[in-house]
């Protein structure tokens, strides 16, 4: 195959991914080998593709084809979440530019609607992930609305209904008044807001003008107030015990009641009690038997129970009240204040504290076992500080709210009677049997009953996927479930981790007493330029689509994980796809350069080449063994930078260069075909992390049959390897740089041949290793090893050995002293560093002997060095 002279990522990707789907190479079914199984976390069936997306998916992949290359069945499940509150939004905004109100539709209309909107939209960003390259089985594809996912929701409700960790009550929820629903505590997201401290006066009943003054920032709520509650503890209201105080504009006569709750140091040390609308409220009204009154209707207007303001927006209210609460002489003061105030994750808009009956699930007893398998590492978190975030979390868990006030969704199974009691079973059928038999309702029939309007909460669906979508809620001994629960790595994000990996957790212990995976990568937040989080509504995020259509599916890829530490979040510039292109095309230009050499099967193997190509085996294997040891340790960044080195540094700009012909000379077979071998290596290494580039070189590198695909080869394992070869080639290395150095400053073209003399010291032995490769590099005639000084030559020093280059001509004394004089201070500073560190006795007593040892080995060159350095200088300045 011809090569072009520029690599074209569009068409490679089509190519290659419309080839691996052909040959079914994603596919996954039960067999005898070691199984690899990841489940995607499903995004939202309303999402596209964004960023966090990307460094999500990209990670997961990554894992997934490395897996596969180690010879595992691997299995990576895609899917997509039904999003109760986001889809519902979506639909009700599509059906609004229609002229269509959901309240003109009954249920089953609405539902229409949102299946149509499914099918058109829900599939996106599964295939914008197509584009990224991601290796998953789409045959299995599921979605958390499919009917054995939403009958195992349902199985799973009646279940725990029936072991009593479900129940129906009022309390204090958080609602959110423009999705019209009830959200769980973990949907809240608190903002620190500047807001308005208003303090207000409250007539003591029965006086003519005693006051007792309350500080509050939401003064609209005090419609609903009961009571005014003082600490039992603060003298200065001891007099204001047993009285009562009327509400102002209202006239309403409250009780002064005495409760230890209210901080003493806050405001004016009153506090005005609404327990409709504030949680802890709530619960000093619990303690104090007080009314609870509902001033607010469910879109968060005034309601009738408010008296004033019926129908008007609570902000709007908040405005106006403020200004009759002045003319009624009950507005003392207004103070800047800043607080933090929830808001819905989903709409950000303002959440309402409010009295609902809802259904919660009891999560006390659930969290201890998945705590407990945390903090004993039975599950793994990659990074492991995020265990005491979870700690915190699970200690202090209150029962989820799992009824959303939604029609999209897993319809809860409770369906109430006409004798006002209600059963929770699978279906109607099974109500309505149930219902017969435990109240001996015998003539009840299907439509005396009426199912609960309400869904499940999203995630009621969501915390089960590592189990349904292997079918094993319904059917718990199928092969599936058996062969790939648990599974073995999840890749999501600490904003949801207790949204859905605690959850996920307790649901694994609960239904299969086993956890659900075994290690928890924890990706950062994708952040722009300034530190922001990445969004579409600070127009601050790149479309990931037109990145890879800009600079290649494996070059943002690169680009995503070059800077992205497991847990920290990741500072994205542009700039980082580009190096990932620049690299892309490194690798290509490889192949062109390597490809392009003609082979004589007659000529003998430079000795050059020899010892290059035993350095290269060394290093590559070293390399591995060091990629393998960041992918222990979940350190995907760090591999890829490894890999990276390996490929850039060590492969191209040294490898290929020691090896590499004369101009228009051929190369001999052994070196040739060593080195198309040990870039097929590189190109399996680079695979997870580049499938396509990695793909279309491994095709063009040697003829193979086109079925044969690089994603299905063996990923190259750790073997032994020279460490002392290897740290000979790092002198050498400094000598060749030293080298182009000196000819750069002396101005000595390259093609002119120069002669090296070498002098060892503190009885070091010649080492000729590589000098073969020093004289290819640098174009040096001769090296000679001298036990004197060189006259009228140039030098440097390289560890302890010094290095001349003679010039012919007189050497500028002056300018030699400088260099060396410099060379001197800068050597002296660098053992000064050494010996601070030696000197250290934590350092020296709990670091690893080998760090402490190279520290030593570092005090002992730079001793050796200033010796030399000033032997010269004395020379030298006669």
């Amino acid at each position: 195959m011809e090569i072009p002279s520029k690599y074209n990522p569009a068409a490679t990707e089509e190519k290659w991914y419309s080839f691996w789907m052909e040959k079914g190479f994603f596919k996954s079914v039960p067999d005898d080998r070691e199984p690899y199984v990841i489940v995607i976390p499903p995004p939202n069936v309303t999402g596209v593709l964004h960023m966090g997306h990307m460094l999500n998916n990209t990670l997961q992949d990554v894992l997934a084809r490395r897996a596969r290359m180690q010879g595992k069945n691997t299995l990576w499940l895609p899917g997509t979440d039904h999003a109760s509150i986001a889809t519902e939004a979506k639909v009700v905004g599509k059906l609004r530019e229609q002229g269509i109100k959901k309240s003109d539709l009954s249920r089953d209309q609405f539902l229409e609607h949102a299946w149509d909107w499914k099918e058109k939209h829900g599939g996106i960003i599964l295939e914008q992930l197509k584009k990224l390259g991601a290796s998953c089985d789409w045959d299995r594809t599921r979605f958390t609305m499919d009917e054995a996912l939403y009958e195992s929701v349902i199985d799973v409700f009646v279940d725990l209904f029936n072991k009593g960790l479900i129940y129906r009550g009022v309390r204090m929820v958080n609602w959110d008044p423009k999705a019209l629903t009830a959200l769980s505590d973990e949907e809240v997201i608190y903002k620190e807001v500047q807001s308005k401290l208003y303090y207000l006066r409250y007539q003591i009943d029965g006086t003519a003008d005693e006051w007792v003054t309350i500080a509050t920032t939401r003064p609209e709520t005090i419609l609903g107030d009961t009571a005014v509650c003082i600490n039992p503890n603060d003298d200065r209201f001891k007099a204001l015990r047993g009285k009562r105080v009327l509400v102002p504009l209202l006239n309403r006569s409250v009780p002064i009641i005495e409760d230890e709750y209210v901080d003493m140091e806050f405001g004016t040390g009153c506090l005005k009690i609404t327990p409709a609308h504030d949680i802890n409220d709530y619960e000093i009204g619990i303690r104090h038997k007080l009314e609870s009154i509902d001033i607010f209707n469910d879109n968060g207007t005034l309601s009738e129970k408010a008296e004033l303001y019926i129908g008007e927006d609570r902000f709007d209210v908040r405005k106006k009240i403020v200004k009759d609460l002045e003319a009624a002489g009950n507005l003392v003061k207004i103070e800047d204040y800043v607080n933090k105030v929830g808001f819905s994750e989903r709409t950000d808009e303002v959440i309402e504290p409010k009295l609902s009956l809802q259904w919660f699930l009891k999560m006390e007893e659930m969290a201890k076992p998945a705590l407990e398998v945390v903090m004993n590492d039975t599950v793994q978190f990659h990074p492991a500080k995020f265990k005491n975030t979870y700690r915190h979390w699970m200690e202090n868990v209150r029962d989820w709210c799992i009824s959303r006030q939604l029609w999209w969704g897993q319809r809860i199974p409770a369906w109430y009677l006409p004798n006002g009691e209600f059963v929770v079973a699978k279906n109607e059928t099974a109500a309505l049997q149930m219902a017969k038999e435990k109240y001996n309702l015998t003539d009840l029939k299907p439509e005396d009953m009426k199912q609960d309007e309400d869904v499940l909460d999203t995630w009621f669906s969501s915390w089960l996927w590592p189990i349904s979508v292997f079918d094993g809620i319904r059917n718990p001994d199928n092969d599936d479930i058996k062969y790939y629960y648990p599974t073995n790595d999840l890749v999501t994000a600490p904003e949801i981790l207790f949204f859905w990996v605690a959850r996920m957790i307790m649901a694994g212990l609960e239904y299969r007493n086993e956890v659900p995976f075994k290690n928890v990568y924890l990706t950062g937040i994708v952040r722009d330029k300034l530190g922001r989080k990445m969004s579409k509504s600070l127009g601050n995020s790149p479309d990931p689509i037109e990145l890879i259509e800009k600079y290649g599916a494996d070059g943002v890829r690169v680009g995503m994980l070059l800077t992205s530490p497991a847990g920290n979040d990741l500072p994205f510039d542009e700039g980082l796809c580009e190096q990932g292109r620049n690299f892309s095309n490194k690798v290509w230009n490889a192949l062109r350069l390597v490809k392009g050499w003609t082979v004589d099967e007659k000529i003998e193997q430079p000795d050059y080449a020899k010892i290059s190509l035993q350095w290269f085996e060394s290093q590559m294997n070293a390399a591995i063994e060091l990629i393998d040891d960041h992918f222990s340790k979940y350190r995907i960044s760090d591999a890829l930078m490894a890999v990276y080195k390996l490929v850039w540094d060590d492969f191209c700009s040294w490898y290929l260069e020691m090896i590499k012909p004369a101009y228009q000379k051929p190369i001999d077979k052994q070196t040739y075909e060593t080195t198309v071998a040990y870039f097929e290596k590189l190109m399996r290494l680079i695979h997870p992390f580049m499938p396509f580039i990695s793909e279309e070189i491994w095709h063009h590198l040697e003829e193979r049959p086109a079925e044969e695909s690089i994603m299905v080869l063996e990923m190259p394992g750790v073997k032994p390897f020279d460490k002392v070869l290897l740290d000979r080639f790092a002198k050498e290395e400094e000598v060749v740089v030293a080298l182009r150095k000196l000819r750069a400053d002396k101005n000595i073209p390259n093609k002119t041949a120069i002669d090296l003399f070498i002098r060892k010291n503190n009885d070091e032995k010649p080492d000729h290793t590589f000098d073969p490769v020093i004289m290819k590099l640098c174009n040096v005639c001769e090296i000679n090893y001298v036990k004197d000084k060189v006259a009228n030559a140039v030098s440097f020093i390289v560890g302890a050995t010094e290095f001349y280059v003679p010039l012919g001509e007189s050497i500028d004394v002056e300018a030699e002293v400088a260099k060396l004089e410099e060379e001197l201070k800068y050597t002296k500073g660098f053992l000064i560093s050494v010996d601070k560190k030696l000197s250290n006795e934590r350092f020296v007593n709990n670091a690893p002997a080998d760090v402490v040892n190279k520290e030593r080995k570092k005090k002992a060159d730079a001793e050796a060095r200033i010796g030399i350095i000033e032997e010269q200088l004395a020379g030298l300045k006669g």
